[in-house]
């Protein structure tokens, strides 16, 4: 398998180039907008030795395609579960031009988009991985949580593992605290767990899901965390110190899990005002956070959708699913 990466900023005018521009007037408005096949193959990742399961970039937007060997099909596939998250982090000079993939080869990728290396491989985990994150600030931490049960702290800077966090039951999602002194994982157990990096102990449980917590997302001031889980909800919870025992403030209803079983996520805009989701049903669902009113129920996807993102400045949103394929979409103010 190999993975595509144009490292290229493509200012708003830039991004349709791809695909056409289309506006979204109403909630079951509009249709998604397809992510073209670009003429050549900009970067290639690969020997990674096993399915890709969590792709992060340091530098948004840019755009990133899986192929197969054939280079006719996107993938995430059914069978994958490919996170494609793109994110503009604060420490973007900190890290460089890098790139984290979590894969079912029980190993951490960490590649420079820029020549197709890969700088590091980190090894540690004993079964597959299914979340990655790396720090917004302070050092140069990346985490990870997998099947074998563990959640993961790992230095950039250095060889090895740096602390191991063990939990009872296999995890799904991880992030940090906005302060990266905490890691927050979630799993099949269906509780969000919060862990104190210099206690190497949890601090508090955040109970409230009936089933897999399937995803993590911390908002953009990094006062809350969005959960995704296979109960059909999604929560917000108030991950500040000194907050109320009862911790869940909202829960978001209509996007859907099915027999699938994907590990579908979640996400924020850029100034906390909106949050998505993919889902089973092949629609992309964004909310109004302060009303959780549905603002947009966005078809195009022909399976379901495991993953969104906001763009960081326009209000454009990404998506990608099990049919293969990434799409495009532009919200309205």
């Amino acid at each position: 398998m190999l993975i595509s990466l144009s490292p290229q900023f493509f200012p708003i005018g830039k991004v349709f180039e791809m695909a056409t521009k289309r506006k979204f007037a109403g909630e079951n408005s509009g249709a998604l907008v397809p992510v073209k096949k670009p003429k050549q193959n900009q970067l290639a990742l690969q020997d990674q030795g096993g399915a890709i399961q969590s792709v992060w970039v340091n530098i948004f937007p840019v755009c990133v395609l899986l192929w197969r060997h054939n280079c006719l099909h996107l993938v995430p596939q059914l069978y994958i579960n490919l996170l494609l998250k793109l994110l503009y982090f604060f420490n973007f000079f900190v890290f460089n031009s890098t790139m984290f993939t979590a894969s079912t080869d029980k190993t951490l990728g960490i590649w420079d988009y820029e020549t197709g290396a890969r700088i590091k491989k980190l090894k540690g985990h004993s079964s597959f991985i299914n979340s990655c994150y790396p720090s917004r600030r302070g050092p140069q931490y990346v985490v990870s949580g997998a099947d074998d049960c563990t959640v993961k702290l790992w230095d950039t800077r250095k060889r090895g593992c740096a602390q191991t966090f063990q939990n009872i039951y296999q995890v799904t999602a991880v992030s940090f605290n906005d302060t990266s002194d905490q890691i927050l994982s979630g799993g099949i157990d269906n509780e969000i767990k919060v862990w104190d990096l210099r206690k190497n102990d949890v601090l508090y449980k955040m109970s409230g899901h009936t089933d897999t917590v399937t995803g993590l997302s911390l908002s953009p001031d990094g006062s809350f965390i969005l959960s995704n889980a296979m109960d059909n909800t999604v929560r917000m919870w108030d991950i500040r110190p000194f907050a109320p025992l009862e911790r869940c403030l909202k829960v978001f209803t209509g996007a859907q899990h099915n027999f699938e079983k994907n590990l579908i996520k979640c996400s924020w805009s850029p100034d906390g005002l909106m949050i998505s989701s993919g889902s089973a049903d092949r629609f992309v669902y964004v909310w109004d956070t302060n009303s959780r009113r549905i603002l947009y129920k966005l078809p195009g996807h022909d399976g379901s959708v495991n993953d969104v993102d906001f763009h960081p400045n326009e209000l454009i949103l990404m998506s990608c699913g099990s049919d293969k394929k990434i799409y495009l979409g532009e919200l309205q103010a």
